[in-house]
């Protein structure tokens, strides 16, 4: 990281087993795809030394998923031998939301919040407007994260639909969004990522 160039955190979001072999399998993107981004990622940001955040969420212990003391709430192996600067354990959708993250991240003098892991539309999309309602940059790693297929009264949308629906969004007007490799590429370079432009996106409005 140059002394001028963004003062990042990588936090790595709820990489846990439910989200794996669990009762809530990720499906876009595969698996096979997010698992290594992460682990390149968290490699790339010690080399750039960058500090790395990993968190979990715990639920109570009679929860059908993440419950205290599961299998389905441990961090999966890709994480958990992982080198950390911080262990953050929630019970809230937002990395930010009943934790010490804000602090931590501030007397550090962080200013640019990069989010890998899971799930896109959820504990990702609350950490990344949070963060970026606290004045923060924010880099979402768009293959380094993922999600699952979703039924509701209001509809349903495949894991492909939800996944590329929450990132649209994010990079929009709360977030760069941007694939591994090239989020790896400017954490080494020590550069910024081009950030949201909402007078952009909107221009089909206008047209």
């Amino acid at each position: 990281m140059t002394d001028s160039g963004p003062r990042r955190a990588l936090i790595v979001i709820d990489v846990q087993r439910e989200y794996v072999d669990g009762a809530l399998p990720i499906a876009h993107p595969p698996l096979e795809e997010s698992l290594p981004n992460i682990k390149a990622a968290v490699e790339a940001a010690h080399a750039a030394e960058v500090p790395v955040v990993l968190v979990r969420h715990v639920d109570a212990a009679d929860s059908p998923v993440f419950a205290e003391g599961s299998r389905g709430a441990e961090l999966h192996d890709v994480v958990a031998d992982a080198a950390h600067d911080l262990l953050l354990v929630k019970q809230q959708v937002s990395c930010f939301g009943g934790t010490r993250l804000a602090e931590w991240l501030a007397a550090r003098d962080v200013d640019t919040l990069a989010i890998a892991g899971f799930m896109t539309q959820h504990c990702d999309e609350s950490t990344a407007r949070d963060a970026a309602d606290l004045g923060l940059a924010v880099e979402v790693l768009s293959d380094a994260t993922g999600t699952l297929p979703l039924t509701t009264p209001a509809g349903a949308m495949t894991a492909r639909e939800v996944h590329e629906r929450s990132l649209l969004v994010l990079a929009s007007g709360f977030a760069a969004v941007v694939p591994t490799d090239a989020w790896v590429a400017a954490a080494i370079d020590g550069a910024p990522l081009p950030g949201p432009d909402l007078w952009a996106a909107t221009e089909p409005a206008r047209a």
